[in-house]
């Protein structure tokens, strides 16, 4: 076989994306939160773009500008930049000036580290991010910051006080430490002994606060607990709690308290007594001292009912989305040819990267609009009877209705959510496949969900319904679905299997 190498040329058609096209998909694809972000970037990265104030009329904001600019006339002077010339303090003259040219809108700062600059508004108003800024919450400390600072005030030799903060270190989120000895010690300082480790265990485990941290599983972590509450209460009886954790842990996770009785010598309801005084401690202790913090969400529209019309509407909220435009000023200096070509030819790339932002981001707005608007004719029946009359609504049906591409549907969907009669909701929900009913409307597998979910809900908990007895009782109502999807189903609502719902 000859291999070799060589030139050729051919001809052919290819698709390329655009970069404002690019640009516009990724802007579609954003969350909220993050195309303020975006919008936040670009603000602080092109000059020739701005926000307009809420309630300011875009031609009155010009006429003032252009009257602000005739009044200024004579005041302007060319911004000229020459090639190989630092030292000409005439040329750079209006970049000095520059925060005057802004309208105050950005203040030089200097440091011995170098520059540092810092945004402020102009003289008289407030400065909405500061003032947004001084309003947000400060940032709890860390799990493992607030464990140091606990850990730094017990009293111990050097040795167990060194061996207590590397094990702090591989404490989780939930306040355990699941790692094994073995490997703590593969990682541990030189100087730091098993004995040590062993020893800084349980200090962390006696001192640490909340109680139960630095358990390595579930059930020490609450005897840590309940020793703790004797420690504080001599007269509290928990013997009947620390027997269940002891040796019956796994009976309470799998509903087996007839097995427990029977070990115990406790009947069904001091059981179950105990079970409900267990529940007083927390499984997680971390989670006490720096629990993840919800994520906000703000819906991207808002679903309404119109009794006039009788019918639903949705309206974009737009959340806290500023409205972006392009200075006029550097849009009319772009286009002065009294100013060097290097300046304009600055501003104008930066004036087309500003139209590129902002056309992505009404295209974004009218995009979603329209497929919202699909999903508010299709869903009607789920805005006032519920989950279950969720109808099927694939995404390649919408695509087509709008003519659009599928994916552009996909990435419309992505992270939106939806202000409904039914709560806030996901965008995508609404989304899914289906099938038919034995009277043969169409229902979709969240509605399945939902009807399976009310069948438990309805069941007799003394004698809970199997998945098979599930099956069948959901073919009452015209859904045949095989058990295994029964029992995924169930999973996904987080309902643990019969054997578990059943109540003594």
């Amino acid at each position: 076989m000859r291999i070799d190498t060589g030139q050729h040329m051919r001809m052919d058609q290819r698709m390329k994306l655009a970069p404002q096209m690019i640009q516009s998909m990724e802007i579609l694809q954003m969350a909220q939160a993050a195309l303020e972000a975006k919008i936040d970037q670009e603000l602080a990265s092109n000059p020739t773009l701005e926000v307009r104030e809420p309630g300011t009329d875009a031609e009155d904001l010009e006429a003032e500008r252009t009257q602000a600019d005739r009044d200024n006339s004579e005041g302007e002077r060319e911004l000229v930049v020459k090639d190989g010339d630092t030292t000409n303090k005439d040329d750079f003259e209006r970049l000095s000036n520059f925060s005057d040219e802004l309208g105050s809108s950005w203040d030089t700062n200097s440091s011995e580290a170098g520059g540092n600059y810092r945004a402020r508004q102009s003289d008289g108003e407030r400065d909405k991010k500061m003032d947004a800024m001084a309003n947000t919450a400060a940032r709890t400390a860390s799990l493992f910051d607030q464990l140091m600072d606990q850990w730094h005030l017990v009293e111990t030799t050097a040795e167990l006080l060194k061996a207590g903060e590397f094990l702090i270190g591989f404490i989780d989120s939930d306040g355990y430490l699941r790692t094994e000895t073995k490997d703590l010690l593969d990682q541990a300082p030189a100087d730091v002994t098993e004995a040590d480790l062993d020893a800084a265990i349980e200090l962390l485990q006696q001192t640490l606060e909340p109680a139960g941290l630095a358990a390595r599983d579930i059930r020490e972590c609450l005897l840590l607990q309940i020793d703790a509450r004797e420690r504080n209460d001599p007269d509290a009886d928990l013997s009947d709690e620390r027997t269940l954790v002891e040796d019956h842990l796994k009976d309470i996770e799998t509903n087996r308290l007839p097995k427990i009785s029977k070990a115990t010598g406790l009947s069904i309801d001091q059981i179950k007594e105990t079970i409900h005084n267990l529940r007083q401690f927390h499984p997680h202790p971390g989670k006490l001292l720096a629990d993840d913090a919800p994520r906000l969400i703000f819906p991207d529209a808002v679903i309404e009912y119109d009794e006039e019309t009788d019918a639903y509407s949705a309206t974009l909220t737009h959340g806290r989305l500023p409205t972006l435009q392009i200075r006029a000023e550097y849009a009319r200096d772009a286009k002065d040819k009294n100013i060097d070509k290097k300046t304009r030819d600055y501003l104008n790339n930066h004036i087309r990267s500003a139209s590129w932002v902002i056309d992505a981001i009404q295209q974004r707005k009218a995009t979603l609009l329209r497929v919202i608007g699909v999903v508010v004719q299709a869903q009607r029946e789920f805005f006032e009877q519920g989950p279950q009359a969720l109808r099927p609504l694939p995404m390649t049906l919408v695509a087509d209705q709008l003519g659009i591409h599928v994916a552009t549907v996909s990435r419309a969907v992505n992270e939106k959510y939806l202000q409904t009669p039914r709560g806030i909701l996901p965008l995508r929900m609404f989304f899914s496949g289906g099938t038919e009913t034995d009277a043969g409307d169409a229902m979709s597998w969240t509605a399945i969900q939902a009807k399976l979910e009310q069948i438990i809900g309805e069941e007799d908990k003394a004698k809970p319904w199997s998945d098979d007895a599930l099956v069948e009782k959901l073919k009452e109502h015209g859904i045949e679905i095989a058990r295994r999807t029964v029992a995924k189903y169930r999973k996904q609502l987080n309902i643990p299997p019969a054997r578990q719902r059943k109540e003594y």
